[in-house]
């Protein structure tokens, strides 16, 4: 009996502010429709979720993709996971800076390569290797983070990491997607340009399989945003599935999750959960979540409080 398909998204847990609340909504309602039109055919998990993530790696709302946040250096540096729960195989790739779509290139990863995880330049050589066109750096760069890393450049050491999430210092726009096939599988995946003016070289949770983001059948998909050296301590998005594994609902396992973040290190996320019979949750501790859910039935976006 085939199961009912489900995608889940978000793009971001952050103080989103008022004025970019539907630039965000936009950006979630395309992900949605390039996920769902995977799904409803029939298609699988792995790729309705590269589908979605693609989607806001190209939408300059987000930090993923065109429009992330530039690091110390002036350059964007992207990291993103792809994984499929079926095999548990995952491709994934961190401080990459040539490549338009980095979701896809971990996909490649995952497909094509005995390894899981390239970095930096030879993440790009893999690229190359294996057909996908390197760009200028300068292609992911828009004129609202010029403006942002010039006004950085003078508030060096003013901000602490909380308030990339918590305030409007900066934003934690990272992106992701988990879903649920007819065939009962499922996936997830993560993508993000990191911290405003982070160190070069840098590789927050997202990319980490585990942390930022993790699939397996026998338990549940998650996607994780927000304070990526917190999230990597607790090997958060793995402990939210092994919840559910031991048989909590998504929905309790979520906002166990963000709890455990805020009381073992005081810090800020949010998360989307997904299992293999379609129940979901979402949590996080920011001000503002963005997310996206699409079955069947019905079609929900929203900018969630806490």
């Amino acid at each position: 009996m085939a199961n009912s398909p489900v995608l889940l998204v978000h793009g971001g847990a952050w103080a989103i502010p008022d004025e970019l609340v539907e630039a965000h909504l936009a950006g979630i309602r395309c992900a949605l429709a390039a996920g769902w039109s995977v799904l409803q055919h029939g298609g699988p998990a792995i790729d309705a979720v590269e589908s979605a993530v693609l989607v806001m790696e190209d939408d300059d709302a987000f930090d993923a993709g065109r429009g992330s946040f530039l690091n110390r250096d002036g350059k964007v540096q992207l990291d993103a996971m792809i994984m499929d729960g079926r095999s548990l195989a995952a491709g994934a790739v961190g401080a990459v800076e040539r490549i338009r779509n980095p979701i896809s290139l971990a996909r490649k990863i995952l497909s094509q390569s005995e390894h899981v995880y390239f970095a930096g330049e030879h993440a790009e050589l893999f690229a190359l290797e294996h057909g996908v066109s390197l760009i200028d750096n300068s292609e992911l760069v828009i004129p609202r983070e010029l403006e942002r890393f010039n006004r950085s450049r003078q508030e060096v050491g003013k901000h602490n990491p909380q308030e990339l999430f918590t305030g409007h210092a900066g934003a934690g726009d990272t992106v992701g997607a988990v879903a649920l096939d007819v065939n009962g599988n499922l996936s997830a995946g993560t993508s993000t340009g990191g911290n405003p003016t982070k160190v070069p070289g840098r590789i927050g949770d997202a990319s980490l399989i585990g942390c930022g983001g993790y699939a397996d059948n026998q338990s549940a998909a998650v996607s994780m945003t927000g304070w990526g050296e917190a999230i990597m301590k607790l090997v958060l998005g793995k402990w939210a599935c092994d919840r559910v594994a031991d048989g909590d609902s998504p929905e309790r396992a979520s906002i166990a999750a963000v709890a455990y973040l805020k009381q073992r290190l005081d810090a800020h996320g949010g998360l989307i959960l997904l299992d293999t019979i379609g129940r979901y949750g979402i949590a996080h501790n920011t001000p503002r979540m963005a997310w996206g859910l699409q079955t069947r039935d019905k079609t929900l976006c929203g900018i969630q409080k806490p």
